[in-house]
């Protein structure tokens, strides 16, 4: 499993107590290429001083052992307020090695355990839920939210847009004021990709 921590000097490190937790979906995590992702993050760290930790995944075990290690081992996992995931997919569901998994199924695998974070989705997928699916995966697995875009990747990615977004919460917690900060800042960009978040 490909696991990368973004390199930050020493002195900086310190100053940072935000951190994205990454995870990307790839056809086999035994062929290690750096992705348009890992770039992406590269220049999160580089921007805006926001640390991120990648790994990928190939199978849905890969995705719950990725997670559980994050939740059981680090211990610096309150300090995730993000999860990243870049996954293929439909309105409802992820795609792992041509299997389709609902989000109703992922909720139900971490139940209890994603407490205050938030789940965003890169455009990869299209994220649509209705207002019951939305609840269910919220009260189920505690997370405080889970955002996404309402349009697929169509030749254009969502990574400039889900750095600004990650940049914003570094500045506020608030996840409302964060939104519409970024509608504001952003507005074609948002309006483009559909930025959507459940709460």
């Amino acid at each position: 499993m490909l696991e990368k921590r973004r390199q930050v000097p020493q002195e900086q490190f310190t100053a940072i107590d935000y951190f994205i937790y990454c995870l990307e979906a790839v056809d086999d995590v035994e062929v290690e290429h750096v992705s348009e992702v890992q770039k992406s993050l590269e220049q999160l760290v580089e921007q805006y001083g926001v640390a991120s930790i990648y790994k990928t995944c190939d199978t849905i075990e890969g995705l719950v052992d990725s997670l559980n290690a994050l939740i059981l081992d680090d211990h610096n996992f309150k300090e995730y307020e993000i999860i990243y995931l870049i996954m293929e997919g439909e309105a409802n569901s992820i795609c792992l090695n041509d299997y389709y998994y609902s989000l109703q199924e992922i909720a139900e695998i971490f139940e209890g355990r994603l407490t205050g974070k938030i789940l965003h989705f890169s455009n990869a997928k299209v994220l649509d839920l209705d207002q019951e699916e939305a609840q269910y995966f919220l009260d189920i697995t505690g997370a405080k939210g889970v955002s996404g875009y309402g349009n697929a990747y169509n030749g254009i990615t969502s990574s400039n847009l889900d750095k600004a977004f990650f940049n914003l919460f570094k500045e506020d917690e608030n996840m409302l004021v964060v939104v519409e900060e970024l509608h504001q800042k952003h507005y074609t960009a948002c309006k483009l990709l559909d930025f959507r978040l459940y709460y």
